[in-house]
């Protein structure tokens, strides 16, 4: 019989490509989600992918009852990937409590109902903001975390603080926190992809909009870091590849490997590729030109982050298989089957 996958936020960007590796892996997979920042559409193309349509129920798990009913519902779930959370960096400087009472809320209430229910293995879905500005690159597991600039990126450190002190309260419960980069990229199917509801706040949907005449313009916030060509650096991960990662990191709790019942996972490639060459790949990779003017410095934004990405080759046998043309190919083609339909 298969083993159940609870995946909250399953229907998001990453969430949803995470249930497609978990279905292709032979899990049973249960959805919950609020439809936030996401469709229903999502579920029927999970199915054309996989030709298996997941569970899901629409769930606020802010709502600490209607989390209690579906963790007793699913309670011989062997584990939970938890994807729900706001996490736009300039909405959550504008509205710092929405994005607190969001992400903290539903998580607690989530881990509550595990423990309720016995279902002890956690993938928590974090982000490199907790290292903050770093001094040196590559950013190791080790590399100190600071306050990150954004509510959002607090929300992820504090996060990870709630989840160490759970399982320094309980032996039997594992988690895993993986540490991602940036996710860009679509599944090769040209079927699902990052669709940011309003105006992005991430590069490549903002370039892949801006080339599909959806936006006039893209914006680059600075060209006087102190990076390669002024432009602010970052280690682009093809989605597919993090959704792999999640597997991986699922077959490591669920088999005890774990040396221990807290470990942090960075998930990069170690490449770091600044904003004007990102461009030029994409007008490369799509024949198109980018329309896009230098702007002022964006707040919360930093010069440069990639990752070191030994341990996850170390304890998760895995690293990156997609390079950036990858990447920006699936953006693209999902940005015109999106636009075509």
């Amino acid at each position: 019989m298969a083993q159940k996958i609870i995946v909250t936020g399953g229907c998001g960007y990453i969430g949803s490509h995470t249930v497609i590796e978990l279905i292709n892996n032979n899990y049973e997979v249960v959805i919950a989600d609020d439809l936030s920042n996401s469709t229903l559409q999502i579920l029927d193309r999970i199915e054309k992918i996989t030709a298996i349509k997941p569970e899901f129920v629409h769930i606020d798990l802010k709502s600490a009852i209607d989390t209690q009913l579906f963790f007793k519902t699913h309670n011989d779930a062997v584990a939970v990937i938890h994807f729900a959370a706001h996490k736009a960096v300039a909405e959550s400087i504008q509205n710092p409590l929405m994005y607190y009472n969001n992400n903290f809320v539903s998580l607690i209430n989530v881990l509550i109902s595990m423990q309720e229910f016995g279902v002890s293995n956690f993938i928590f879905s974090s982000s490199a903001t907790v290292y903050g500005n770093p001094s040196n690159m590559p950013i190791s597991e080790q590399t100190p975390t600071q306050r990150p600039f954004s509510p959002y990126g607090n929300s992820k450190r504090i996060a990870e603080e709630i989840l160490e002190d759970v399982c320094s309260a309980s032996s039997d419960f594992s988690t895993i926190l993986l540490r991602y980069f940036n996710p860009i990229g679509a599944h090769s199917s040209g079927l699902i992809g990052e669709f940011p509801s309003g105006v992005p706040n991430n590069l490549m949907p903002y370039i892949t909009q801006t080339a599909a005449g959806v936006r006039e313009k893209l914006s680059v916030f600075g060209d006087d870091y102190p990076t390669k060509d002024g432009t602010a650096v970052r280690d682009y991960i093809h989605v597919v590849d993090l959704a792999d990662a999640h597997v991986k990191a699922v077959s490591r709790l669920l088999s005890g490997d774990s040396q221990t019942n807290i470990e942090t996972i960075n998930l990069g490639t170690g490449i770091g590729y600044s904003v004007l060459e990102v461009i030029k790949a994409f007008e490369s990779v799509s024949g198109k030109p980018l329309n896009y003017e230098v702007t002022n410095r964006r707040e919360g934004d930093v010069a440069e982050l990639y990752a070191s990405t030994a341990l996850a080759k170390k304890l998760l046998n895995w690293e990156a298989k997609f390079g950036l043309e990858s990447m920006i190919q699936t953006s693209w083609d999902w940005e015109q089957n999106l636009r075509n339909e």
